[in-house]
């Protein structure tokens, strides 16, 4: 999910945002050549004033992509940028659901995709298994809810028990069949949405691809954060937590080598009491309303992902009983009245 978060500029942790102005890829690589399409913004190491800090920002998944490198060589981080945002673009031309060439898309209009690409079968299996980890809090297969309230929506209107009933019979991440050959519904209607863990999954791809330039310190920020690393005279990228009523922030974390993504009621909402909402409960059809948001830090953006989704549906006992069984896994809750608990390993700075 896209969260609220931004990179603050606290103390060099990280660069502000370059304009307001969005600026497609190709948009912004049409700038210039050379340091006006890569940009450096000061020594970034006290330990090696040799290190320069390079930032490019471009758009895919419905949202801004930033990413932030450190490092001695200008070239090797420019390489490092365009792999890393060509890794981005391809997630996004796998899953999407506006392209209707997407395989994703055409499994959804079909009911079944022949020949899938493998990492289309990973993704599912991962995310049918973090649904089973769950309980069912997180499914991909929520789609026809977000149809049916999103149609609603268009009116001013939500809709009734009995419409999200009938709706609730075409979801079920178990009516899901997934083989290396074929992928397919066992039900008829149903259709699978991926964003809840496309742009963790994007994330991972492009920390991979710095990775292997050589890139041992950058921040990817894909909609879920990554972070590699760390920025000069910190130990830990600082990252603030948006407030979810107001404008501002509510808190800062550290990041380091693990991964950061939030949900929260604000990001669609089908009601001024935030009600009702993009974040459902599979289970029931309807919004949870003791959480306004929840983050989760975790080894891979994927399963940061995922679980903000998953934890945020689970509400706060439950949600907070599973991150603290989880290996690596912390998570930040914030209440409707904006108070906020955090398990034991969540960086609070």
């Amino acid at each position: 999910m896209r969260n609220g978060w931004e990179p603050t500029d606290d103390s060099g942790s990280i660069v502000a945002p370059m304009s307001s102005s969005i600026l497609n890829r190709r948009n912004f690589l049409s700038l210039g050549t050379g340091m006006a399409a890569l940009m450096a913004h000061g020594a970034s190491r006290e330990s090696d004033p040799a290190v320069k800090k390079y930032f490019r920002k471009s758009k895919a998944l419905g949202t801004d992509v930033k990413i932030t490198v450190l490092h001695r060589d200008e070239e090797i981080a420019s390489k490092g940028i365009d792999s890393a945002l060509n890794k981005i673009d391809y997630v996004e031309q796998l899953m999407s659901l506006y392209r209707q060439d997407s395989q994703l898309s055409l499994l959804n209009r079909k009911g079944v995709l022949r020949n899938p690409n493998p990492d289309l079968v990973t993704v599912l299996r991962k995310s049918m298994g973090l649904s089973k980890l769950t309980d069912g809090a997180f499914d991909v297969t929520v789609q026809p809810l977000w149809n049916l309230y999103n149609r609603h929506a268009q009116s001013g209107s939500l809709p009734s028990e009995n419409e999200i009933a009938k709706v609730r019979s075409r979801i079920g991440w178990e009516h899901v069949r997934i083989e290396e050959d074929i992928i397919f519904f066992d039900r008829p209607g149903m259709q699978v949405t991926l964003n809840g863990v496309a742009q963790g999954m994007a994330a991972d791809f492009a920390r991979q691809a710095l990775e292997e330039e050589g890139i041992r310190d950058a921040l990817i920020d894909a909609g879920e954060f990554n972070a590699i690393g760390s920025p000069r005279r910190k130990d830990a990228w600082h990252i603030a937590v948006q407030h979810p009523r107001q404008e501002g922030n509510i808190a800062k974390t550290g990041l380091q080598g693990r991964c950061l993504s939030t949900s929260g009621d604000y990001g669609t909402k089908f009601s001024d009491d935030y009600r009702h909402h993009h974040l459902f409960d599979p289970r029931t059809g309807i919004s949870p309303t003791e959480l306004s948001a929840v983050s989760v830090a975790a080894p891979n953006a994927l399963e940061a992902d995922a679980l903000s989704t998953a934890l945020f549906v689970l509400g706060p006992d439950k949600a907070k009983e599973m991150a603290e069984s989880m290996k690596e896994v912390d998570a930040l809750f914030i209440s409707k009245s904006g108070d906020m608990t955090a398990t034991d390993g969540f960086s609070l700075v």
